[in-house]
């Protein structure tokens, strides 16, 4: 898959993940790669992204002794989803023109 368009959609799996509630980063590591591969590593700077865009904020909260932060959808992060949700529909009727197309040449 193409870097830029996987990174957009690791962008849409995280903020669907936090769809159900807040969650930490070693938590939205194991749910967004049950969709997709994701490492911490790569995980962190697109939360990190994503608070600067107003997508989602943090909070801290104490955990067995420690501090960990936790993660929370925005609004504008919802808005983000839907404006996903719509392309996608846009990307399935290019999909099936494009598909249609190839089909028609291979007879």
């Amino acid at each position: 898959m193409d870097t830029q368009r996987k990174k957009g959609m690791l962008d849409v799996c995280v903020l669907a993940a936090l769809l159900e509630g807040p969650s930490y980063g070693y938590r939205l590591v194991r749910e967004v790669g049950a969709c997709m591969p994701v490492s911490e590593s790569t995980l962190y700077p697109i939360l990190k992204r994503l608070e600067t865009a107003g997508c989602l904020d943090t909070y801290r909260e104490a955990y067995n002794g420690r501090l960990r932060k936790y993660y929370r959808l925005t609004a504008q992060g919802e808005e983000r989803i839907c404006g996903f949700l719509a392309e996608w529909e846009e990307m399935e009727r290019i999909y099936q023109f494009v598909k249609e197309k190839r089909e028609g040449t291979s007879r």
